[in-house]
């Protein structure tokens, strides 16, 4: 094997990833962190092989090599609309992964999800539903290391036949819709209701929300870059598209959240009805240069599933 000395490697590494693919994806977030509670939000996943849809807590700063990693995720995976949960934590970190839950509509309509943070317990929930816990050392991992908070992250990207499934630009445009977000504080035995949690803010998405941001930085696998244009705020959803390079804005309407189901795309198919925003497709890059630098990010390890961010 060819061996590059390492600055020049990457260096080369980090000039083909930013042409060997003509996708940009998108990732909405809050930098504010919080500490024990429950965080819920309202969404519907995008549909198609390979596209990874993604509703994750994350501790600020967890990609840097000398940080303790802390991540919980709803992950939609593969052509199935298949569910993962993650608990990715350590240094080095490792991923703790749960599936099999076997639950249907996950990309055809919306459904609420939830994550209990408490010192004692972390508990996954779909629709008020508890689908996993982790206990003990897994729980102590996040209330021993995880003290400064977790941030809301929403974002969508193109997987690969390691993870997510076999993408193909032909599916695109998809979108995933987030029609709220919600965090309630930790307070047991004087909770909303009776329970342990009390609303601390709702966020219902009409306008572009004050405290959200949206990422500009290469997704996890480095297969796109997410970009702000691809993140819109329509009739109180946020929409997040993943599209082929230079592709228009979202300009349609999102689907209601009136408990009805909306039809998942077929590969290759148009945006649904209403969808004026459409696809504008770039000029398609180098199938060479793609290669070269699948090559070479592979051989560097570049592959591993981070979500790296980039200054």
């Amino acid at each position: 094997m060819i061996r590059y000395p390492f600055f020049l490697a990457l260096s080369l590494s980090l000039t083909l990833a930013s042409s060997a693919f003509a996708v940009t994806s998108a990732e909405l977030y809050r930098p504010a962190a919080h500490t024990f509670g429950k965080f819920e939000a309202r969404l519907g996943f995008a549909g198609g092989d390979g596209v990874v849809g993604s509703f994750f807590l994350w501790k600020e700063g967890s990609e840097l090599a000398d940080a303790y990693w802390n991540e919980l995720d709803f992950e939609k995976i593969g052509a199935a609309c298949e569910l993962q949960t993650n608990s990715i934590f350590g240094m080095p970190e490792t991923n703790h992964e749960g599936r099999g839950y076997g639950l249907e509509g996950l990309c055809s309509g919306y459904h609420t999800y939830a994550y209990e943070w408490t010192p004692d317990y972390i508990a996954w929930f779909v629709d008020g539903t508890e689908i996993r816990r982790d206990t003990g050392d897994a729980a102590a991992a996040y209330a021993d290391n995880a003290t400064e908070g977790l941030q809301f992250r929403f974002n969508i990207w193109p997987g690969n036949a390691n993870f997510g499934g076999n993408f193909t630009e032909a599916i695109l445009p998809v979108y995933e819709f987030v029609a709220w977000a919600q965090y309630s504080e930790y307070t047991p035995g004087a909770g909303d209701d009776g329970s342990d949690f009390t609303v601390a803010w709702r966020e219902e998405f009409d306008a572009r929300p004050s405290g959200w941001q949206m990422g500009s930085w290469a997704s996890p696998l480095n297969r796109s870059t997410h970009g702000a244009q691809n993140v819109a705020f329509k009739n109180g959803v946020a929409v997040l598209a993943l599209t082929s390079d230079g592709a228009a804005a979202y300009a349609g309407t999102p689907p209601a959240d009136d408990g009805s189901a909306w039809e998942e795309p077929a590969a290759g198919a148009p945006p649904p009805a209403g969808d004026s925003g459409g696809c504008r497709l770039a000029t398609r890059r180098s199938r060479t240069s793609s290669s070269v630098a699948l090559f070479v990010l592979a051989a560097l390890g570049f592959f591993g599933r981070r979500r790296v961010r980039v200054a």
